[in-house]
């Protein structure tokens, strides 16, 4: 913290040697509209300087804050289309690697590909905060690409090269925030106010409703917590899981967040379940933490409790209703049979899960539709519908138990009838089945569920929809 306290001073005391070199006063870039930005950006990468570059930068970055959310969408949309790559450079550098093929010449067709936008977004980066201010930029990049997706006559070209100027930031943060940047901190009672506060703004599983709540899930014995940080972004978290310490694996939330329960003493604890994984940081979406977070908390969790043998989820299904419903009102519904088409009218009655009898019903309709939705409903990619089930099979687990009704809430009922799902992390098989998934688009399942799969139905057909 004191060298990070000592480069951030360093770099102040730049950006103020560099404004005298650059000639702008602060009331100077308080009068900066969108353009003079934009060519304050092109003077920016053609500068050699040190210090003015990092002043220059400051002065961006800080402008760019005080701009409307209008304005911002125009500076961006400047920058999407004025800071591409050179043409007529990489005409020349192909040309030439054509007559003289060689990896110097290969060299500087790369160099001659890359957008402008990138060397940009690096000069940005000189600035004090600028990672932070960076990142926040891309989510301003986010609404741009939706507001001109919503037109009733989108630019394409524009479109185009908003879509080519966010791949140059995802690019970027990549490399800026890679597993080798990353440091993991376990969340206590004891972390600092403000830290605390962000977990219960970014909580975005089960939302927490306050200070005692989010007591209950990180201060007993068999509760934890753990978060990602990054040295440009020292107290922001950019991805947390929480974590419950049981003696078997739960099918249901409301136990785990329960405000009257009996802690469980760390020592009995024989199961780890990763009940809530939350990314922070929109800007950063596309750049992968969840993997390694999960990886790591398994690790630190074995040094810390070796009696613990079981690490699995219990996890959201966020695309099954919205499958279900399309399905139920399809001609030639798939996953289903007429039957369990029949019986899952009863998820049309108001307070339906609150019916025994009703429930029964729906359970044996729903599970083997649950199955297929997992197991055969594929993406134009091949891969399962499910954004949750494409990241945990992909990290390698495996998809252990169905639960029905196992979130009763309003938003459990709303994104999936109340099911939720467990994937187990079999620390033995964790390559096989991640290798399985990545080459051949096996989906890892225990033989609960794959009993649960009706037989005979016909093969699915593919969903064309955007992967996370």
């Amino acid at each position: 913290m004191v060298a990070i306290s000592f480069l951030g001073d360093l770099l102040q005391s730049i950006t103020e040697r560099g404004r005298g070199l650059i000639g702008l006063g602060r009331g100077d870039v308080a009068r900066l509209g969108v353009p003079d930005l934009v060519r304050l950006c092109e003077d920016l990468i053609s500068r050699r300087g040190e210090a003015s570059g990092v002043a220059l930068a400051r002065m961006i970055l800080d402008r760019y804050a005080t701009y409307s959310a209008e304005e911002r969408q125009d500076f961006l949309s400047r920058v999407a289309r004025d800071f591409g790559a050179d043409h007529g450079a990489v005409d020349a550098a192909i040309a030439a690697y054509r007559k003289a093929p060689s990896r110097a010449a290969l060299g500087q067709l790369h160099e001659a590909a890359e957008p402008r936008s990138q060397e940009l977004i690096r000069r940005l980066n000189l600035a004090r905060d600028g990672t932070v201010a960076l990142v926040r930029m891309r989510e301003d990049l986010f609404a741009l690409r939706s507001a001109l997706s919503r037109r009733e006559e989108p630019d394409p070209a524009l479109l185009d090269a908003v879509e080519s100027l966010d791949r140059d930031f995802e690019h970027l943060f990549a490399s800026w925030f890679n597993r080798g940047f990353l440091i993991l901190r376990r969340i206590d009672w004891t972390t600092p106010a403000h830290i605390l506060e962000k977990i219960i703004r970014y909580e975005a599983v089960h939302a927490i409703s306050g200070w005692d709540d989010l007591r209950r899930r990180i201060e007993p014995p068999d509760r934890r917590c753990f978060a990602f940080f990054h040295p440009a972004l020292v107290d922001e978290p950019l991805i947390f899981v929480e974590v419950a310490l049981t003696g078997a694996i739960a099918s249901a939330i409301a136990p785990i967040l329960a405000d009257e329960r009996r802690p469980l003493a760390s020592r009995e604890a024989t199961t780890a379940i990763f009940y809530s994984i939350s990314n922070c940081q929109r800007g950063l979406a596309g750049v992968t933490f969840g993997n390694f977070l999960i990886k790591q908390v398994v690790e630190d969790l074995c040094r810390e409790m070796p009696a613990l043998k079981t690490f699995v989820t219990l996890s959201p299904v966020p695309g099954f209703r919205s499958w279900l419903d399309r399905e139920r009102r399809a001609d030639a519904p798939q996953g289903l049979t007429r039957e369990d088409a029949e019986t899952l009218r009863l998820l049309d009655e108001p307070d339906w899960h609150a019916d025994k009898a009703k429930a029964e019903a729906v359970r044996k309709a729903l599970l083997p539709a649950a199955a297929y939705y997992f197991l055969r409903a594929k993406t134009a990619r091949g891969k399962p519908v499910d954004p949750v089930a494409r990241f945990h099979l992909g990290n390698g687990a495996r998809l252990e138990r169905l639960n029905h009704l196992g979130d009763v809430s309003p938003k459990g009922l709303a994104q999936a009838h109340g099911l939720m799902v467990n994937y187990l992390y079999d620390l033995g098989a964790i390559e096989k089945n991640h290798e399985t998934y990545a080459n051949l688009g096996t989906v890892s399942a225990s033989m609960a569920v794959n009993r649960e799969l009706r037989q005979n139905l016909p093969p699915a057909r593919s969903v064309v929809l955007a992967e996370a």
